[in-house]
């Protein structure tokens, strides 16, 4: 057998493959090939390694040498210095990854992943998703064999309901409560469902387990089915998700060469049979109801309750849902035991959260901390804090689950902390805004992405958030008057308490967290007719600075409607009846010149 000497590991996610990593990859193939030292040197295509900002990433192990930005034109230093002679190319390095003694520093100790504990995601960036057999090298289906060889589906029910693992996909219920259910209810047939939807703008969370450890949420899928005594699975997953349709169906198939799944599972007696259902992208089939609706081939639309789903949900059988965390987090659980678990996060928000950290922040990417880890932690110690500008806010949970603000910095982030100021973690998308980002637009612009997505079944969710988001379009246009506030307030209650799913009941979320914390900001677009933070177009005006403009004419060159006149070598002015407030001219000028205000 040959001996591996150097591992080069090339993130295969979405983000990283759009920035050309697959052809990165070729090329540390065919470079080392011309060298003849495949048999010394493996190429491993994986999965997200979490630090999307610094994509595309190449770490080479044994050393952990963490290259950032990598591009096929970096390929040759790093093979003919780093992998023939020895040599870290440490000026290729990410900017953290080298100490002050000029020393490789190990990936744990980045700032960026320092905080994090990842379980659901403890796999992505380590092993090729497309290889069940490196999957089983990292304890993959051990934890299957333990259920199948020395426990009951009593047993399997009793450590998930012990572990407090409650459904990473926004409700928040306990994993172990729902299969109890479901197992409780008689019928010949019964399902089990992931949700592999994730519709909130912003999320790729469970995008990245699937494409990055697919095997992980399939075991905790077959685990699921030995509990409830379900014999037949169904992963609902969107269309827009190609790469993770790709490589759930090879881990499929490797399962069932494996006999993993099929007829007589690892010669158990068990049966579990699992599907691939590709979803239109609706944002409503995240609830239940329309998820297995659509999965029936019918309109994706939610049903009244009872009966739930764990009495009557796909086909009409037991079905037990849940999202693509919450199944990575089963195996882990099973093996290492309930109390592990609870040793992580916090008592009544126990283990991990997955978050997409998105939006005016430094390091944008995917990360895993415990239950509990405060907003401040997220956005400042992992995130390297705001980007541009100060820290205003951050909209968590997509565009239902409302603004944490700066006075909630050192709020931990669990479902009963979220609950009490009127929020949601959601799925876990984390956008954060600094001080030039419009809280009123912010508003409108979820509500006009949940007009599109209601499927229009209960009027106050088909009525109400249309003529919500009217009145958000009118106030930021500069039409807005001081009794729409109160309207909005109204309309916005109402929606919340009558509609009939979980889009409806918090697609006002937005509006009432910017209500109640940036009321200011409405009152400025409806009294002052002006946007506080320069982003309404409708409410700005361009305008020139004379002490920094030195006439280069830049700005008028480049004027769409020819706006801007002024002498070469002297302040330029603005014509405000003429200009469009694109902004054209500010993008263009190098002395910042020209501001929106």
């Amino acid at each position: 057998m040959d001996l591996i000497r150097s591992h080069v590991m090339v993130c295969g996610g979405t983000n990283c493959s759009s920035s050309a990593s697959g052809e990165i990859i070729r090329e540390f193939e065919r470079q080392i090939a011309e060298k003849g030292l495949e048999k010394e040197i493996k190429v491993v295509r994986t999965g997200c390694f979490g630090m999307c900002e610094a994509g595309p990433v190449v770490i080479v192990y044994p050393e952990g040498a963490f290259y950032a930005r990598m591009t096929v034109e970096n390929v040759t230093r790093i093979v003919d210095e780093h992998l023939v002679k020895g040599r870290v190319v440490k000026e290729l390095l990410y900017k953290e990854a080298v100490d002050e003694d000029n020393k490789v520093k190990s990936l744990d100790s980045v700032d960026f992943y320092k905080k994090q504990r990842r379980v659901a995601l403890r796999n992505c960036g380590v092993i090729d998703p497309e290889n069940i057999d490196e999957y089983i090298a990292f304890d993959g289906y051990k934890a299957l064999g333990k259920v199948l060889t020395e426990m009951t589906p009593q047993e399997v029910i009793d450590v998930m309901l012990k572990s407090g693992l409650r459904g990473r996909g926004g409700a928040g219920f306990p994993t172990g409560m729902k299969w109890k259910f479901a197992a409780a209810s008689q019928s010949d047939k019964k399902y089990v469902c992931c949700n592999a939807d994730e519709g909130d703008p912003g999320a790729f969370m469970d995008r990245s387990i699937m494409e990055g450890d697919p095997h992980r949420m399939i075991e905790g899928m077959i685990i699921a089915g030995i509990a409830t005594g379900s014999e037949e699975g169904y992963i609902y997953v969107r269309a827009e998700y190609p790469l993770a349709v790709e490589r759930l169906k090879m881990a499929i198939a490797d399962d069932e060469a494996h006999g993993i799944l099929g007829e007589n599972i690892l010669g158990s007696g068990k049966n579990f049979r699992l599907h691939i259902n590709r979803g239109a992208g609706a944002f409503v089939c995240g609830e239940g109801s329309a998820l297995t609706a659509s999965i029936e081939g019918e309109r994706g639309m939610p049903r009244t309750k009872p009966p739930r789903s764990v009495d009557r949900g796909l086909f009409d059988a037991p079905t037990s849902l849940n999202n693509v965390e919450t199944f990575a987090n089963v195996p882990p659980i099973i093996e290492r035991g309930s109390a592990w678990y609870r040793g992580i996060g916090t008592e009544t928000s126990t283990g991990t959260k997955a978050f997409a950290l998105t939006g005016n922040i430094k390091h944008t990417g995917l990360i895993e901390v415990p239950m509990g880890t405060t907003l401040r932690e997220i956005v400042f110690d992992i995130g390297g804090g705001v980007k541009n500008g100060k820290f205003k806010a951050v909209q968590i949970g997509g565009p239902s689950g409302g603004c944490l603000t700066e006075e909630h910095l050192d709020l931990p982030l669990d479902f009963e902390s979220t609950k009490k100021i009127g929020a949601i973690i959601g799925s876990g998308g984390l956008v954060v805004m600094g001080d030039d980002t419009c809280m009123v637009e912010i508003a409108r612009f979820f509500m006009n992405f949940t007009k599109k997505e209601s499927c229009g079944k209960c009027a106050t969710c088909r009525e109400g958030i249309p003529k919500i988001q009217a009145i958000l379009e009118r106030i930021t246009h500069g039409s807005g008057t001081i009794e729409d506030i109160d309207m909005l307030q109204e309309l916005s209650s109402v929606v919340k308490t009558c509609s009939l799913c979980g889009l409806g009941k918090t697609a006002t979320n937005p509006v009432l967290s910017t209500l109640k914390y940036f009321k200011d900001e409405y009152i400025a677009h409806i009294v002052d007719k002006k946007c506080p933070a320069g982003a309404c177009r409708s409410l700005c005006t361009m305008w020139i600075d004379p002490l920094k403009c030195i006439g280069c004419t830049k700005c008028a060159r480049n004027c769409p409607v020819g706006a801007i006149t002024g002498e070469l070598r002297k302040p330029h002015q603005i014509d405000t009846s003429k200009c469009l407030k694109c902004g054209a001219c500010a993008e263009k000028c190098k002395f910042h010149a020209i501001t929106r205000e």
